[in-house]
């Protein structure tokens, strides 16, 4: 579908009250729109929030086997070192950077859809699967919320709660994102205001588990917002937390340092059941490639960020959420 013709068609269904399911890669260049009583379960496959197209089967009890192979430190200290220099003359405040990593395993992408616990889940058959506890938007009622998550930390780390809120490069970084999701909100809402700032989730993955930090964003609708679903949507993307501030220019050193195609990877995927939309951002992220499954993964990084932490961010976030 071209990029217009998605976004007109998004208004339409808004409009019309058409519930949908949706998702948006990161250049947004190939965006996918389906009427929810049209999707085939032998084909895709959703849970965003519980509501899902299938039932699902009782679990096996295989144990997960799961292994990692990523990015040389070299290769990623080399690309890490290209977007500091960007960060150092000023042309960024956060950038995301992100690598694929190649995952060897006993279970399928259906058996990751399956068995991963998340709150936005899609399996495209032969192609990837998604499970991700990041929200990107939920539209309620005329109003607009946003939970920019940055900030993580292994959970085994000594206090790492405290760690974590009070590590000044990771309150930098949220603030910079908060920041940034404020300025994209007060594009298309109003009286845009910050209800909850840097909370701690916790999240359970098959290895260790995780915090991550959000917070909460909110702004006011205009009556017509169920006519302009698209225009709101697009305004918005990308999402400011996977790719840094400021948006524009930071996109631009992206694509011009990262090593791949990120594709679905840190797009957005969403649901509108007819009057609310639920959306969440495309991270926790396994593709299937010519060569085997890739897990794509990365973090933020700023002017005061550590190589080492930063390539064991990357490393840290390849894991699976199991039930």
């Amino acid at each position: 579908m071209q990029s217009q013709a998605f976004w007109d068609k998004m208004n339409l269904y808004g409009q019309k009250g058409i519930p949908f399911l949706f998702f948006i890669d990161f250049e947004m260049e190939n965006p996918k729109l389906f009427k929810l009583a049209d999707i085939n379960p032998n084909n895709l496959l959703f849970d965003v929030n519980n509501r899902r197209n299938f039932d699902y089967p009782e679990q096996s009890n295989s144990e997960l086997i799961f292994e990692k192979t990523p990015v040389s430190f070299e290769n990623y200290k080399s690309v890490f070192t290209k977007s500091m220099e960007h960060l150092r003359y000023g042309n960024s405040y956060l950038l995301n950077l992100t690598f694929p990593t190649p995952i060897t395993t006993n279970y399928k992408l259906k058996d990751f859809f399956y068995r991963s616990q998340a709150k936005y889940k899609i399996w495209l058959k032969d192609e990837f699967v998604v499970f991700s506890p990041e929200i990107f938007v939920k539209i309620a009622k005329a109003k607009i919320y946003s939970y920019p998550m940055k900030g993580t930390i292994n959970a085994s780390v000594p206090d790492s709660e405290q760690v974590l809120l009070n590590n000044k490069k990771e309150i930098a970084e949220h603030a910079t994102i908060v920041d940034l999701i404020r300025n994209d909100l007060n594009r298309i809402s109003s009286n845009v205001r910050v209800e909850k700032f840097r909370y701690i989730d916790r999240i359970k993955g098959h290895d260790k588990d995780i915090l991550q930090v959000s917070s909460e964003i909110v702004g006011d609708l205009t009556a017509d917002y169920l006519n302009r679903l698209g225009e709101i949507m697009k305004t918005l993307l990308p999402a400011g937390s996977i790719c840094g501030a400021p948006k524009k220019k930071t996109v631009e050193i992206i694509l011009e340092n990262e090593t791949y195609s990120r594709g679905y990877y840190s797009g957005v995927m969403g649901i509108f059941d007819g009057e609310n939309l639920d959306s969440g951002v495309m991270i926790r992220y396994i593709e299937q490639t010519e060569k085997g499954l890739v897990f794509k993964s990365g973090g933020g990084i700023t002017v005061n960020s550590k190589v080492e932490d930063e390539y064991q961010e990357l490393i840290d976030k390849v894991y699976v959420p199991l039930v």
